[in-house]
């Protein structure tokens, strides 16, 4: 099933806690098709690696003598993990996984390349290479979420650091008082400004004060702790007191933090994504205004910041790209 480089197609792998997920993509970063079935995260080591095999069996058609020319497989895996070795050391939401050498077992199944990263990092060099990022040669990725995850791509290449461990903005402390983020540390911009972050603040909000929230309320049933990330977005659409409130915050918070990496990067561009990227994308123009207050950078303002191309499918197309920049 080897192919020279630039034939072919690439398959990417998206790997979760409850789901993988597979897609064929072509040299142009365009995901011809793909597929999705249940991740067996808590069984063994050999149930796990046999739902990935699944996905990327059921894309070869079941019949590997006819299947499409795959030139890589690049998989976007729970972390952490080493990059350089394609080993999954210990993620948290599949256990099945420990010290697990994801690349070297795959690569003995398909005979083919096979390279890991984490989603974030993956995700970054899709953009670089495929999405709103091309054209540029300094790049600090964020998907916000679930959580916060970052990725840097230098010139086509993602920033791993020396031990593999770089990128991880999500965890950058803007406040050593504030909540303590999952990972441990106090006042992560995760523990501020990730999905659920956005809604526990906006029900604390409204629990204080529900006669300022009652599109917010409407939205929820009338239920405070029904409220989710979503309803609030579409709440500060309609005009919401509470809501508007909570994404003002929300905003300058993320103003603080990005003014950070870029007195730390100067990146040439900054690029959005993940499931709250769409409540976001309004307000970019607000967080660039406010960026001369957290940087001491002058030109700060000229960095675009910008929607990621790829939503739900970041994974695959990720997965993909690791294996795109092997080929040049």
């Amino acid at each position: 099933m080897s192919s020279p480089a630039g034939n072919g197609l690439i398959i990417g792998v998206d790997i979760g806690g409850t789901k993988v997920a597979a897609g064929l993509v072509d040299y142009s970063g365009e995901i011809q098709r793909q597929i999705r079935e249940p991740m067996v995260s808590d069984g063994d080591a050999a149930t796990g690696l046999a739902a990935v095999r699944r996905v990327i069996d059921a894309l070869l058609g079941g019949d590997q003598k006819n299947a499409p020319a795959i030139r890589g497989i690049g998989i976007c895996a729970p972390g952490p993990l080493d990059p350089i070795t394609g080993l999954v050391i210990n993620p948290p939401n599949v256990q099945c996984w420990r010290n697990f050498p994801l690349s070297r077992e795959v690569e003995k199944i398909y005979s083919v390349k096979v390279r890991i990263d984490n989603d974030a990092n993956a995700a970054a060099l899709a953009e670089a290479r495929w999405g709103a990022g091309r054209g540029y040669h300094q790049i600090f990725y964020a998907t916000v979420g679930t959580g916060i995850g970052t990725g840097i791509v230098f010139d086509g290449r993602i920033y791993h650091g020396r031990t593999g461990a770089a990128g991880e903005g999500g965890h950058n402390t803007i406040d050593f008082r504030g909540p303590r983020c999952g990972c441990g540390k106090p006042g992560c911009i995760e523990a501020f400004a990730c999905g659920p972050a956005i809604a526990k603040r906006a029900r604390t909000k409204l629990a204080e004060q529900s006669a300022r929230g009652t599109a917010l309320l409407e939205l929820a049933g009338g239920d405070i702790e029904r409220v989710t990330t979503e309803m609030v977005g579409r709440a500060c659409a309609a005009g919401d007191p509470i809501a508007k409130e909570t994404m003002e915050e929300t905003v300058e918070l993320l103003s603080i933090w990005l003014g950070n990496m870029i007195d730390l990067l100067d990146p040439d561009a900054i690029i959005i994504g993940g499931g709250v990227s769409g409540m976001l994308s309004p307000f970019f123009a607000e967080i660039r205004n406010r960026l001369p207050r957290w940087c001491i950078n002058s030109r700060c303002q000229e960095i675009p910041l910008v929607k990621a191309r790829y939503g739900a499918d970041a994974g695959i197309a990720g997965g993909a790209a690791l294996c795109a920049q092997e080929s040049g």
